[in-house]
C-alpha cells in the first residue's frame, strides 16, 4: 500500500484538474508531462508543479483562457515556456523543453487517461523521460527523479524509444549505465566485433 497524499500533492492534482479543464473547454490541445504524468501511470507523487505540454502556436490562447479563468501569468527570460500560477501553485505551460519543441507527434505518442476522475490526456512515458532527461545539466545533475520513474514503470517503457531520444547526451548516456548497473533495464548486448 502506498502513502497517503499530503495536502500538497492534492493541491497539485486539483490545479491539474482545473488548469486541463480550462484547456479542454477553450479547446487548447494540451498533454500533462512530468511528475504529474509519470504519477497518472502509476509512479511515484510529485509535490513539485504541473507540467503541461503543448505546441508554440497554441500558447497565446491557453495564456488567455488560464488569464480569465484568475490564473497569474509570467513569461520567463527562458522562452520555452510560460508560467501560471494557481494561487500558490505553478502550472509550467511547456513548449519548447530541451529536446525540442512539442509536435504532432509527442500527441500521437500520449494517451487519454482517467486522472483523479478527469479524462486527461497524458504524455508518454517515453516522451516525460527523455525530457527529464535532457534537461540534466552540469549545474543540476540530479538523477534521483529520473532513476524514481524508471524503477517504478520499468515495464512500461520502451527502453530503446528513450535511449534514442538521450543517446547524444552525456546525461543520456550516464543514465543508462546507471540503470543497466543497478538492474533496473537489462545491459544491451556489446556490438558484434
Amino acid at each position: 500500500m502506498g502513502t497517503q497524499p499530503n495536502d500538497a500533492f492534492l493541491e497539485l492534482v486539483e490545479t491539474m484538474k482545473r488548469s486541463a479543464a480550462i484547456l479542454r473547454d477553450a479547446k487548447v490541445p494540451f498533454l500533462l508531462g512530468g511528475g504529474l504524468a509519470s504519477w497518472a501511470r502509476g509512479g511515484p507523487p510529485t509535490e513539485h508543479d504541473v507540467d503541461l505540454m503543448l505546441r508554440e502556436r497554441d500558447v497565446q490562447r491557453a495564456e488567455e483562457a488560464l488569464a480569465a479563468a484568475g490564473l497569474r501569468l509570467e513569461r520567463p527570460p527562458e522562452g520555452w515556456l510560460v508560467k501560471a500560477w494557481d494561487g500558490n501553485v505553478l502550472v509550467d505551460l511547456i513548449f519548447r523543453p530541451a529536446g525540442g519543441a512539442i509536435g504532432d507527434e509527442h500527441f500521437e505518442r500520449a494517451t487519454v487517461l482517467e486522472v483523479a476522475a478527469q479524462s486527461v490526456p497524458v504524455a508518454s512515458i517515453e516522451d516525460v523521460l527523455a525530457a527529464k532527461l535532457l534537461a540534466l545539466t552540469e549545474q543540476e545533475p540530479d538523477f534521483g527523479p529520473v532513476l524514481e520513474i524508471a524503477r517504478s514503470l520499468r515495464e512500461q517503457i520502451d527502453w530503446d524509444v528513450v535511449r534514442s531520444q538521450v543517446e547524444r547526451s552525456a546525461f543520456g548516456a550516464a543514465f543508462f549505465t546507471l540503470v543497466e548497473r543497478l538492474g533496473i533495464v537489462p545491459e544491451r548486448l556489446a556490438a558484434a566485433s
